[in-house]
Protein backbone atom coordinates (compact mmCIF):
# COMPACT_ATOMS: atom_id res chain seq x y z
CA UNK A 1 0.00 0.00 0.00
CA UNK A 2 1.35 3.40 -0.98
CA UNK A 3 2.59 5.43 1.99
CA UNK A 4 1.84 9.06 2.78
CA UNK A 5 4.89 11.17 3.60
CA UNK A 6 5.33 14.55 5.28
CA UNK A 7 8.61 16.47 5.10
CA UNK A 8 9.63 18.99 7.76
CA UNK A 9 11.99 21.82 6.77
CA UNK A 10 13.37 24.97 8.38
CA UNK A 11 13.90 28.50 7.21
CA UNK A 12 17.04 28.56 5.10
CA UNK A 13 17.43 25.12 3.55
CA UNK A 14 17.35 24.77 -0.23
CA UNK A 15 15.21 21.66 0.06
CA UNK A 16 17.35 19.40 -2.12
CA UNK A 17 16.81 16.29 0.02
CA UNK A 18 13.10 17.06 0.15
CA UNK A 19 13.08 17.41 -3.64
CA UNK A 20 14.91 14.10 -4.05
CA UNK A 21 12.18 12.32 -2.07
CA UNK A 22 9.36 14.08 -3.95
CA UNK A 23 10.95 13.29 -7.32
CA UNK A 24 11.50 9.62 -6.40
CA UNK A 25 7.83 9.32 -5.43
CA UNK A 26 6.63 11.06 -8.58
CA UNK A 27 8.66 8.80 -10.86
CA UNK A 28 7.49 5.67 -9.02
CA UNK A 29 10.79 4.70 -7.42
CA UNK A 30 9.19 5.03 -3.99
CA UNK A 31 5.73 3.55 -3.50
CA UNK A 32 4.49 6.65 -1.78
CA UNK A 33 3.51 10.30 -2.07
CA UNK A 34 4.71 13.43 -0.31
CA UNK A 35 1.37 14.84 0.80
CA UNK A 36 2.61 17.72 2.95
CA UNK A 37 5.70 19.86 3.52
CA UNK A 38 5.75 21.81 6.78
CA UNK A 39 8.12 24.74 7.23
CA UNK A 40 8.92 26.99 10.17
CA UNK A 41 8.98 30.18 8.07
CA UNK A 42 6.85 31.25 5.11
CA UNK A 43 9.87 32.50 3.15
CA UNK A 44 11.66 29.13 3.32
CA UNK A 45 13.09 28.28 -0.14
CA UNK A 46 12.12 24.64 0.41
CA UNK A 47 8.44 25.55 0.70
CA UNK A 48 8.50 27.36 -2.62
CA UNK A 49 10.30 24.42 -4.20
CA UNK A 50 7.68 22.00 -2.85
CA UNK A 51 4.82 24.16 -4.13
CA UNK A 52 6.41 24.24 -7.58
CA UNK A 53 6.35 20.44 -7.55
CA UNK A 54 2.65 20.42 -6.74
CA UNK A 55 2.98 19.46 -3.07
CA UNK A 56 0.79 21.06 -0.40
CA UNK A 57 2.74 23.25 2.01
CA UNK A 58 2.01 24.65 5.43
CA UNK A 59 3.81 27.00 7.82
CA UNK A 60 3.84 26.12 11.51
CA UNK A 61 6.16 28.47 13.33
CA UNK A 62 7.36 27.63 16.85
CA UNK A 63 7.78 31.34 17.53
CA UNK A 64 5.69 32.59 20.46
CA UNK A 65 4.49 29.06 21.18
CA UNK A 66 5.32 26.77 24.06
CA UNK A 67 6.94 23.49 23.12
CA UNK A 68 3.68 21.71 23.91
CA UNK A 69 1.62 24.08 21.73
CA UNK A 70 4.07 23.70 18.85
CA UNK A 71 3.98 19.91 19.20
CA UNK A 72 0.19 19.85 19.18
CA UNK A 73 0.01 21.94 16.02
CA UNK A 74 2.48 19.64 14.28
CA UNK A 75 0.58 16.56 15.42
CA UNK A 76 -2.73 17.99 14.25
CA UNK A 77 -1.30 18.73 10.79
CA UNK A 78 0.32 15.29 10.48
CA UNK A 79 -2.75 13.45 11.70
CA UNK A 80 -5.05 15.48 9.44
CA UNK A 81 -2.88 14.54 6.43
CA UNK A 82 -2.94 10.85 7.52
CA UNK A 83 0.85 10.68 7.41
CA UNK A 84 2.65 7.33 7.62
CA UNK A 85 6.24 8.63 7.59
CA UNK A 86 7.81 11.94 8.62
CA UNK A 87 11.10 12.96 6.97
CA UNK A 88 13.22 15.75 8.42
CA UNK A 89 15.15 17.54 5.68
CA UNK A 90 17.13 20.53 6.86
CA UNK A 91 14.88 20.78 9.91
CA UNK A 92 17.14 22.62 12.33
CA UNK A 93 15.26 22.02 15.58
CA UNK A 94 14.93 19.15 18.01
CA UNK A 95 11.60 17.58 17.10
CA UNK A 96 9.22 17.91 20.09
CA UNK A 97 9.02 14.79 22.22
CA UNK A 98 5.24 14.29 21.80
CA UNK A 99 5.74 14.11 18.01
CA UNK A 100 8.67 11.68 18.34
CA UNK A 101 6.61 9.44 20.60
CA UNK A 102 3.44 9.60 18.51
CA UNK A 103 5.40 8.66 15.39
CA UNK A 104 7.97 6.35 16.98
CA UNK A 105 9.78 4.36 14.30
CA UNK A 106 8.18 6.57 11.64
CA UNK A 107 10.42 9.66 11.68
CA UNK A 108 13.67 9.81 9.67
CA UNK A 109 16.47 12.35 9.45
CA UNK A 110 19.51 12.78 7.21
CA UNK A 111 22.86 13.88 8.67
CA UNK A 112 25.89 14.92 6.55
CA UNK A 113 28.45 12.74 8.36
CA UNK A 114 28.97 9.17 9.47
CA UNK A 115 27.18 9.02 12.80
CA UNK A 116 27.85 8.61 15.65
CA UNK A 117 30.80 10.82 14.66
CA UNK A 118 30.29 14.56 14.17
CA UNK A 119 26.70 14.66 15.43
CA UNK A 120 24.83 16.50 18.17
CA UNK A 121 23.54 19.99 18.83
CA UNK A 122 25.12 22.62 16.59
CA UNK A 123 26.59 20.05 14.22
CA UNK A 124 25.03 20.89 10.89
CA UNK A 125 26.11 22.13 7.47
CA UNK A 126 29.46 23.87 7.37
CA UNK A 127 30.19 23.00 11.02
CA UNK A 128 30.05 19.27 10.30
CA UNK A 129 32.25 19.32 7.22
CA UNK A 130 34.78 21.66 8.81
CA UNK A 131 35.01 19.35 11.84
CA UNK A 132 35.59 16.36 9.55
CA UNK A 133 38.44 18.17 7.76
CA UNK A 134 40.03 19.30 11.02
CA UNK A 135 39.88 15.76 12.41
CA UNK A 136 42.05 14.36 9.64
CA UNK A 137 39.47 11.72 8.70
CA UNK A 138 40.11 10.10 5.32
CA UNK A 139 36.42 9.33 4.72
CA UNK A 140 33.17 11.10 5.43
CA UNK A 141 29.65 10.49 4.23
CA UNK A 142 26.04 10.68 5.32
CA UNK A 143 23.65 8.85 7.61
CA UNK A 144 19.90 8.31 7.46
CA UNK A 145 18.56 7.38 10.88
CA UNK A 146 15.32 7.07 12.78
CA UNK A 147 14.71 10.01 15.09
CA UNK A 148 14.62 9.70 18.86
CA UNK A 149 14.42 12.36 21.56
CA UNK A 150 18.01 13.61 21.09
CA UNK A 151 20.09 15.07 18.29
CA UNK A 152 21.48 12.47 15.85
CA UNK A 153 21.32 9.45 18.17
CA UNK A 154 18.52 7.33 16.71
CA UNK A 155 19.03 3.89 15.11
CA UNK A 156 20.97 4.05 11.83
CA UNK A 157 19.19 2.94 8.66
CA UNK A 158 21.58 3.70 5.78
CA UNK A 159 25.10 5.13 5.53
CA UNK A 160 27.14 6.07 2.48
CA UNK A 161 30.82 7.00 2.34
CA UNK A 162 32.83 9.48 0.31
CA UNK A 163 36.60 10.00 0.34
CA UNK A 164 38.07 13.13 1.89
CA UNK A 165 40.46 14.55 -0.70
CA UNK A 166 43.75 16.25 0.20
CA UNK A 167 42.67 19.60 -1.23
CA UNK A 168 39.08 19.55 0.05
CA UNK A 169 37.43 22.64 1.47
CA UNK A 170 34.26 22.26 3.46
CA UNK A 171 32.34 23.36 0.36
CA UNK A 172 33.84 20.71 -1.94
CA UNK A 173 33.36 18.00 0.67
CA UNK A 174 29.77 19.11 1.28
CA UNK A 175 29.00 18.95 -2.45
CA UNK A 176 30.34 15.39 -2.70
CA UNK A 177 28.42 14.28 0.40
CA UNK A 178 25.19 15.89 -0.83
CA UNK A 179 25.09 13.66 -3.90
CA UNK A 180 25.15 10.64 -1.58
CA UNK A 181 22.57 12.19 0.76
CA UNK A 182 19.97 12.28 -1.99
CA UNK A 183 20.56 8.63 -2.89
CA UNK A 184 20.70 7.42 0.72
CA UNK A 185 17.50 9.20 1.77
CA UNK A 186 15.57 7.85 -1.22
CA UNK A 187 16.90 4.36 -0.46
CA UNK A 188 15.81 4.56 3.19
CA UNK A 189 12.32 5.84 2.38
CA UNK A 190 11.93 3.18 -0.32
CA UNK A 191 12.85 0.45 2.18
CA UNK A 192 10.34 1.84 4.67
CA UNK A 193 7.61 1.92 2.01
CA UNK A 194 8.38 -1.73 1.21
CA UNK A 195 8.06 -2.70 4.88
CA UNK A 196 11.68 -3.85 4.99
CA UNK A 197 12.96 -1.97 8.06
CA UNK A 198 12.83 -3.54 11.52
CA UNK A 199 14.19 -1.78 14.59
CA UNK A 200 15.87 -4.11 17.08
CA UNK A 201 17.23 -2.03 19.95
CA UNK A 202 19.98 0.17 18.52
CA UNK A 203 20.06 -1.67 15.20
CA UNK A 204 17.90 -1.43 12.11
CA UNK A 205 17.66 -4.67 10.18
CA UNK A 206 16.99 -4.51 6.45
CA UNK A 207 14.72 -7.40 5.58
CA UNK A 208 14.87 -9.22 2.23
CA UNK A 209 12.29 -8.30 -0.40
CA UNK A 210 9.05 -10.20 -0.19
CA UNK A 211 8.13 -12.41 -3.13
CA UNK A 212 5.49 -10.91 -5.46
Amino acid sequence: MSIRIAVLVSGHGRGSNMAAIIDACQRGEIDGQVVLVIGTRSEAPALQRAAEKGVRTRVISPRNLSEEEYAQRLLHALDEARVDLVCLAGYMRLLPVPVVRAYAGRVMNIHPALLPLFGGKGMYGEHVHQAVLESGMKVSGCTVHFVDEHYDTGPIIVQRCVPVEEDDTWETLAARVLVQEHQAYVQAVKLFAEGRLRIEGRRVRILPPTSP
